[in-house]
């Protein structure tokens, strides 16, 4: 009975010895693959960290009060954003994007200071009337991620990379990336035709986003 007794034992002991092992692979290997895949783990992970759907009736409300006019600064389009923050100061996680932190606009507004354009996750296009084109872009993200900032949890281990926009008629869209070169070329197009001039309108475009 006692020496049976101790070989359970042993079995139950490498058992527990094995699990402990699988234990640590896995949280490692886990650890490593989130540390891989930023735009997948990232603050869209479980909600709509940078929702642009709230943005399009901040931009109509704004030209509704200065003469049908979008914002637009001359110190670029990080400080042109600012400019809709100043009755609505919570609408700042709706104006930047994925891959980037909200914070560069709440700590602008409290210390009177300037938004570099490099530190917005999304890019504005300045310029613009509400009378222009509807389907005119004003407002995009810089960084493709796993689905858009709109898709959350599991799905975004599988889901294609994405855009999303916001619209000059105040609604938004999702354009996965395997789109939008052309996207962007009937954007360029649009812009020159409300007369931008082509270098102005294939630089909006050609910004890049920070390194992951």
């Amino acid at each position: 009975m006692h020496e049976s007794q101790t070989q359970e034992h042993r079995k139950n002991r490498h058992w527990l010895r094995y699990a402990s092992v699988f234990l640590v692979v896995s949280v490692v290997g886990g650890l490593i693959y989130v540390r891989m895949h930023p735009l997948v783990f990232n603050e869209s992970l479980f909600q709509h960290a940078h929702c642009i759907a709230q943005v399009g009736m901040a931009f109509q409300m704004y030209a509704n009060d200065h003469a049908g006019r979008f914002p637009a600064h001359t110190n670029g389009y990080g400080d042109a954003l600012l400019l809709l923050l100043r009755d609505d100061p919570a609408l700042s996680f709706a104006l930047t994007g994925p891959g980037y932190d909200r914070l560069v606009f709440d700590c602008a507004l409290t210390n009177h200071t300037d938004v570099p354009e490099s530190q917005c996750g999304r890019v504005y296009i300045q310029g613009l009337a509400a009378n222009c084109d509807p389907s005119i872009v004003l407002l995009f993200d810089k960084l493709p991620t796993p689905g858009g900032d709109h898709c959350h949890g599991l799905a975004r281990l599988s889901a294609p990379l994405c855009r999303e926009v916001a619209l000059a008629d105040g609604s938004h869209q999702t354009i996965r990336e395997h789109d939008w070169p052309e996207f962007t070329r009937k954007q360029i197009e649009l812009l020159v035709e409300e007369g931008f001039s082509r270098e102005q309108a294939e630089a909006v475009y050609a910004e890049e986003p920070k390194r992951k």
